[in-house]
């Protein structure tokens, strides 16, 4: 407690007027309650407080009330409010603003409010004690009202009261009442004031004015570590990776040392940007400061070596901590995880001194993101064994795996735990629950349990259960779903990308044009997304000239469009035209991948082009860097058993360098019968039969 419980006592009785008897038994009294308080025994010393028949000293009861505060006992603080107004009627107000303050510290900001108006005088600090509350828990509203009730009742605001209004304009957004508030600060004389000049940088950001939160930050004569903080971070948050990392740059030239979270800030735009070059620049300053034994620092650099796809650096920069929290531990096994290293990621968890639901959270994730589903399966029931509490994230990567496995069962006593736990009003839960029904095939509890979300659903829960019909190609009830979505919500591009692909696997080119005059009429981007998922649907539905006319719309056209009309030729048996979009694909710079090879393969089949087909096999390592995959190997068998190229077929299937499947050999035995080709067919017989053994 910093001084002697004696002196303590000495200082509050010479305060008070006492005879001899009395002033005896108060010194023994006070003794005991400041014996019990030091040794942090806040109920005992309440108890003793509470039966004590006659008042203290309001130092006693300021005391009272700041340690209430910061042990959050608010049944203590309450008692020592009654025992103050019983022995006390009038006490002064600097004591009633303290139990004010530790009763919105303990969370009851009833108890808070009720003191307030039973109060007969009010200062300042009553005031900003209440406004200050409601700001911190998230009642903007209250603190407005009560900021106005303040200003009208000709008491001047402070710096502590402008600092809690402006904070309740940020949480709200309110931008306008942000100005307003604004020119209060600067009538009132405190332009220069470096807390309120932070403050308002702040609440502009975040009502998404950077250019006025940079020119307020300009304005502040000498900002100091926390507006820096503040500015780097908002930009961050805005999503301007580059100018947050320009900012903290400049702090150095101001001589303004950075605090660890800006320090933490700074390291997560370079990973948002894979900034490498500047990340280590700022690891070089960690190192020569001493912060690398900082966690929020260390796992800002681990995090931001790994997204810059420097594993093995983040990895050593964790080994070299002299002290691993479990803030560090977790972000190297999400390190690990994430980038799909999952038994490395494995090992590193098992070897965690301790865990919590977040650490779970982080190794069943990396389970999740790479399919491995049997891992992620056992890692689940070893989770729900071993810890008691799980959380939304925990529950929507659960429901990740079932619908992923399609185990019904299990979603369903997800469901149940869901709804027991009152986890099912978190719409991020709802909507992995809608997910997992519709890929579990059981489109009947999707739809109940979506006309359950009425209250609380959003676009991902229409687009979720749009997605499940178009899966199940029940193209005409996501395009009804779409009629009734228009009278809630407006559709995003993966709406529509998710019903023009359940055009495409029903082939409802109808619904597929109404689809894409929706998209005209309503004014919708066609990004890349869009327009990749008009060409499949049109080369789907056997209207290839339309998909080429999408396709010739595009200012920038990735490989994943070239692929699509690619294959759209080839399924509407136009391999001329796909080998020449080829060509005009590779005119633009544009690489093609395993899929475009493919699509080529195919065109070759459908003209009869042996020959180039060959020698695009051949070359796909050493021209386009491509290693032949199974479906390629597939595609060859194809081309010289279609055209009877026998020779070249028997040399390709005894010089393959993966193994042929057993559709493979016995579609080759089927060629060879035919073709009476003897010798390759008892070498593809000896092969069939080795699947028998």
């Amino acid at each position: 407690m910093g001084v002697s419980a004696a002196s303590i006592l000495n200082q509050l009785l010479r305060k008070q007027n006492l005879n001899p008897q009395q002033q005896s038994q108060t010194n023994a009294v006070i003794k005991t309650i400041l014996t019990y308080l030091k040794a942090g025994r806040i109920r005992k010393a309440t108890s003793i407080l509470f039966a004590f028949p006659k008042p203290f000293p309001y130092s006693l009861y300021a005391l009272f009330f700041r340690l209430c505060s910061s042990h959050r006992t608010i049944v203590e603080a309450r008692k020592v409010e009654s025992h103050l107004l019983t022995f006390s009627p009038n006490p002064p107000t600097f004591l009633l603003n303290r139990a004010i303050e530790s009763y919105a510290k303990c969370h009851c900001l009833r108890d808070a409010r009720e003191l307030f108006d039973e109060m007969p005088r009010r200062d300042g600090g009553t005031w900003n004690a209440l406004i200050t509350a409601y700001s911190q828990f998230g009642f903007p509203d209250q603190a407005f009202s009560l900021f106005t009730c303040m200003t009208r009742s000709g008491v001047f605001p402070t710096e502590v009261t402008f600092a809690s209004v402006l904070a309740s304009c940020a949480a709200a957004f309110e931008l306008l009442l942000s100005k307003q508030v604004h020119g209060l600060v600067t009538k009132f004389g405190f332009c220069g004031n470096v807390i309120l000049g932070s403050s308002l940088v702040d609440v502009y950001a975040r009502c998404g004015v950077m250019i006025d939160a940079r020119r307020m930050f300009h304005e502040i004569p000498q900002p100091n570590a926390v507006t820096w903080n503040v500015i780097v971070r908002r930009y961050l948050d805005a999503g301007d990776a580059k100018e947050a990392i320009f900012m903290f740059s400049r702090m150095f030239s101001a001589a303004v040392q950075p605090m660890n979270f800006t320090f933490s800030n700074a390291l997560v735009a370079c990973s948002s940007l894979s900034a490498l070059h500047e990340g280590m620049q700022i690891h070089g300053v960690v190192v020569k400061l001493g912060l690398q034994e900082d966690n929020v620092v260390s796992s800002s650099l681990v995090n931001m070596y790994v997204k810059c796809d420097k594993l093995e650096d983040g990895s050593r920069v964790f080994d070299l901590l002299g002290s691993r929290d479990l803030v560090s531990w977790t972000s190297m096994v999400s390190a690990y995880a994430m980038s799909g290293k999952t038994l490395e990621a494995r090992k590193l968890f098992d070897e965690m001194p301790q865990r919590n639901v977040i650490s779970w959270n982080a190794m069943l994730a990396g389970y999740v993101r790479w399919f491995d589903w049997s891992e992620a399966l056992d890692f689940v029931y070893l989770m729900l064994d071993k810890i008691k509490y799980v959380d939304h994230v925990s529950l929507g990567l659960m429901l990740n795996v079932s619908a992923a496995i399609s185990d019904h069962e299990m979603g369903k006593q997800i469901h149940g735990y869901i709804y027991r736990h009152g986890f099912h009003l978190d719409i991020r839960v709802s909507n992995a629950l809608l997910d997992m029904y519709g890929k579990c095939g059981n489109l009947n509890s999707a739809r109940v349990w979506f006309n359950q979300m009425s209250n609380w659903r959003d676009r991902v829960s229409w687009n979720a259960l749009l997605a499940s019909y178009g899966h199940h190609q029940l193209s005409k009830q996501a395009l009804s779903m779409f009629s009734e979505m228009q009278w809630e919500t407006k559709p995003t591009k993966y709406t529509l990308g998710t019903l023009l692909l359940a055009c495409a696997n029903t082939f409802s080119l109808y619904h597929g044009k109404q689809i894409h005059g929706f998209i005209i009429r309503h004014g919708f981007h066609i990004d890349t997304i869009i327009r990749t998922a008009l060409v499949y649907m049109y080369g789907k539905c056997r209207c290839l000239d339309y998909a080429i006319e999408v396709l010739k719309g595009a200012v920038c056209r990735d490989v994943i469009i070239w692929n699509t009309i690619i294959l759209g030729c080839c399924h509407n048996h136009r391999g001329k035209e796909a080998l020449e979009l080829f060509v005009i694909m590779q005119t633009e710079g544009i690489k093609p991948d395993h899929v475009t090879l493919k699509g080529i393969l195919l065109a070759c089949i459908e003209e009869g082009l042996v020959d180039f087909g060959t020698e695009c096999f051949d070359s796909m390592s050493s021209r386009f860097q491509v290693l032949p995959r199974l479906e390629h190997y597939d595609c060859m068998i194809e081309l010289y058993s279609r055209h009877g190229y026998m020779h070249d077929l028997d040399n390709f299937m005894r010089t393959m360098t993966i193994d042929p499947t057993l559709p493979m050999l016995k579609r080759v035995l089927d060629v060879c019968q035919k073709n009476e080709w003897a010798r390759l067919g008892e070498w593809v017989t000896e092969k069939i039969n080795e699947f028998k053994y």
